[in-house]
């Protein structure tokens, strides 16, 4: 797959390319099942705190998925990415969904469960 110059099409400009947060660390030592239960209740919560719910189900598919499938979702759903890592997003009406990094990665310190 070769590119024939970098020009980007206008209005393509200012899309974002969704990518893995950068490594971080949580506060204490932690594990799978520690970081499962916390998204777990992020997401059943998250919904409560405005949005629209199939933005809200968009996003944690993409949390979900490789960065390559992550993209297609949050194109298809019109998600405006204010960073890339999809730590904070905006819908077409101008709703913003913030999201933690524990849902979209692993920290550095994370034990695995034996």
């Amino acid at each position: 797959m070769g590119c024939a110059g970098s020009s980007q099409s206008k209005g393509e400009d200012n899309t974002k390319k969704v990518r893995k947060p950068k490594l971080w660390k949580h506060p204490q030592s932690i594990t799978m099942s520690e970081i499962k239960r916390m998204r777990e209740e992020f997401w059943d919560t998250a919904p409560h705190y405005g949005g629209q719910k199939e933005i809200w189900d968009a996003l944690r598919a993409a949390a979900e998925s490789d960065v390559n499938l992550a993209q297609t979702i949050v194109d298809s759903a019109g998600i405006i990415l204010a960073n890339t890592d999809m730590t904070t997003c905006y819908d077409e009406r101008g709703a913003k969904y913030e999201l933690p990094k524990y849902v979209l990665s692993e920290p550095t310190n994370l034990i695995r469960d034996s």
